[in-house]
């Protein structure tokens, strides 16, 4: 297989990927753009590290995308994979942080998602360095982690404690650990 097939196959293999990652966050955002009203304590999204290169990169892959299909006129099909690596470094991760991470009425949002409090099995906090809420989902057998900042840390563990009272988060046996001893942790 020549060289040039192997890479346009990497390429649209690459381009597949991302075009999922694409949606993905697509649909995450139009998530967020419906649940945003009934928002109880969020704040932004954490910059990734080497955010700014991962945005140069982003502009990187535009212009190379303008140079396939406009200056060597190449089909646009010849430029799929990198125009869909320009379109999640230079649009979707910077969109992704824009969704309000934190404490909705329905569930909280997790740094990878929305979690309704329902599908909630267990919970923890991790406090060695940044106060960090695990979620334990025990049905998917997984856990999501949200990153607390410091300054909402107080209202996140009282927000926490309301649903625990009104039983909209349901226990399976998994440890809970929000920190001074109270009744409702017994549950």
């Amino acid at each position: 297989m020549p060289l040039d097939a192997v890479s346009r196959l990497i390429l649209t293999l690459l381009g597949i990927g991302f075009l999922v990652a694409n949606l993905r966050i697509l649909a995450q955002f139009c998530q967020f753009r419906r649940l945003r009203q009934s928002a109880l304590l969020t704040w932004p999204g954490r910059r990734p590290p080497f955010y700014l290169m991962l945005l140069a990169l982003g502009a990187i892959l535009g212009a190379l995308v303008i140079v396939k299909i406009g200056i060597q006129r190449r089909p646009p099909v010849d430029a799929f994979g990198e125009t869909m690596m320009c379109l999640y470094y230079g649009y979707a991760l910077p969109t992704s942080l824009r969704i309000g991470r934190g404490f909705y009425a329905g569930g909280i949002w997790a740094d990878s998602g929305f979690v309704p409090y329902a599908t909630i099995g267990g919970l923890r906090w991790r406090e060695g360095g940044r106060p960090t809420l695990v979620l334990i989902d025990p049905v998917r057998q997984l856990a999501r982690t949200l990153v607390v900042p410091e300054a909402h840390y107080a209202e996140a563990r009282r927000l926490l404690r309301d649903r625990i009272a009104a039983h909209e988060i349901q226990f399976s046996g998994k440890e809970l650990d929000l920190g001074a001893h109270d009744r409702r942790d017994d549950v």
